[in-house]
């Protein structure tokens, strides 16, 4: 334990030190539930905490190895999780399947990846490290369902009005299961190889007995519905897996969509790769080089200095770099503050993004702020800043051993930062539709100002830009 509390007094030096204690409270007095799948933004709400600084927070907790992270794949149907990986390395197939749903899906990062943390074995060994010892339904609590599904306290007597039947088999294991079979729609699941056999019972009841065999085998999908009549059933299941499975069969009714109706914000995939953080403590361990990964929303800052090779020869190649050098510093503090990250710089030029285009105005009144004090204190407008915004779809990749981004969007917020002057902000119509921008704007008695529609270079088609003076 004395390691760990080495560790815990180097996060308090790292992170936020308010955050680090509910931290070290939560690792030595916190349920084994309370310590899987830890989701950041639900913490930060329920302790009254920045979100920012508590996901910076628990970030420097995984790095340390307080933490596991995890990187999970959820269906947006259900909230259940159909894959986990260690890092968004694993996040590598174009289309997921949620066989509970039985639909399909193209993985994105904005509310599709989410990312959990759970305590590490060598910090404290919990139930979930061994999840096949978890019982029957915390399995489905703690496994199965996302951070994002807040599954009621009293699951089991919840459940239990919609389920006709629940059974654990070992491996190689069968079961035979007698029930009376309801008219409506049942579904036969296995939470932990995704299992899935769908019933049709409708028409007129009987008193025969119906059979049915269900085998459970690893990389199983989901099968057709099969019709049945209301009445008795005799279900057998057999486990052909080498793994302990947790098969349910369970009416589709209000109740169960109750149940799994509740839901709460959790930590997307998105938000992570614009925390200026991450990108800091973690840099290429990020994705693979031949990834490639949709976010359908981001919103893209790009700046550049006016003038700055006229400002090296003004003042001179050594007072000329202090200032650059204090300009980056403003605007990187700004990027964090605003929950963004700095891509990359090109020169005298910044790329940032993101999660929302209200954070980006933000930034951008901020710096357009920052750099007039700094030529105040100094006398003279020194530090001339263009910035441009647009908001749209892209691609997370790997660039130059560094995670990137590509697409339109990434190409037309640079084009309107090149079109831009130091005396007024330009964004598009995209960043501007936003409810919250409007009221950042109209809280700063600032009136967007239509510029004549513009085709930007290597773009087929007109942008609507508009000036923020």
């Amino acid at each position: 334990m004395s390691d760990t509390n080495a560790l815990l007094a180097a996060l308090r030096q790292s992170a936020d030190p308010a955050v680090a204690d509910k931290i070290d409270e939560l690792v030595a007095h916190g349920t084994d539930r309370e310590l899987n799948r830890v989701n950041p933004v639900a913490f930060a709400t329920r302790y009254g905490f920045d979100e920012d600084r508590t996901v910076s927070t628990f970030l420097h907790a995984g790095r340390m190895g307080l933490f596991d992270i995890s990187w999970n794949v959820l269906c947006p149907g259900c909230g259940g999780v159909m894959e986990a990986g260690s890092t968004l390395k694993t996040v590598n197939r174009d289309h997921y399947h949620c066989a509970l749903c039985a639909t399909g899906y193209e993985p994105t990062l904005d509310e599709m990846v989410e990312v959990t943390f759970t305590v590490s074995p060598r910090v404290r060994r919990i139930a979930a490290h061994d999840p096949d010892r978890l019982p029957l339904l915390e399995y489905y609590r703690q496994v199965y369902f996302s951070s994002g599904v807040a599954l009621p306290e009293d699951l089991e007597a919840r459940f239990s009005k919609s389920m006709l039947e629940m059974v654990e088999l070992a491996p190689g294991e069968r079961a035979i299961l007698s029930m009376q079979l309801p008219e409506g729609f049942i579904i036969i699941f296995d939470a932990v190889t995704h299992s899935t056999q769908f019933l049709e019972v409708k028409g007129e009841p009987t008193q025969e007995r119906q059979l049915l065999t269900m085998v459970i085998s690893q990389g199983q999908s989901g099968n057709q519905a099969l019709t049945l009549r209301p009445g008795p059933l005799r279900l057998t299941v057999e486990n052909h897996t080498d793994r302990r499975v947790l098969p349910n069969v369970c009416v589709a009714d209000d109740n169960l969509r109750g149940i799994l109706s509740t839901r709460v914000r959790f930590l997307t995939a998105k938000q992570l790769l614009s925390n200026q953080t991450f990108r800091d403590i973690y840099r290429t361990d990020t994705l693979d080089i031949d990834q490639r990964l949709k976010i359908t929303s981001l919103t893209f800052l790009f700046t550049d200095l006016r003038g700055s090779t006229a400002l090296y020869e003004r003042v001179g190649d050594l007072a000329a770099f202090d200032l650059v050098r204090a300009h980056f510093k403003v605007l990187y503090d700004i990027v964090a503050a605003e929950a963004g990250a700095v891509v990359k710089t090109i020169g005298d030029a910044v790329m940032a993004t993101f999660p929302t285009p209200e954070r980006a105005v933000s930034a951008a009144l901020r710096m357009r702020e920052a750099m007039r004090t700094l030529n105040d204190e100094r006398g003279h407008e020194e530090l001339l800043l263009k910035i441009g915004l647009h908001e749209g779809p892209c691609l997370a990749v790997n660039l130059d051993d560094r995670q990137d981004y590509f697409g339109q969007t990434v190409n037309i917020a640079s084009r309107v930062q090149n079109l831009a002057d130091t005396r007024a902000i330009l964004t598009t119509e995209a960043v501007l539709t936003n409810d919250r921008v409007a009221g950042i704007l109209s809280g700063s008695g600032i009136e967007p100002v239509p510029r004549p529609a513009t085709m930007l270079r290597g773009i087929d088609h007109e942008v609507k830009i508009f000036a923020l003076p």
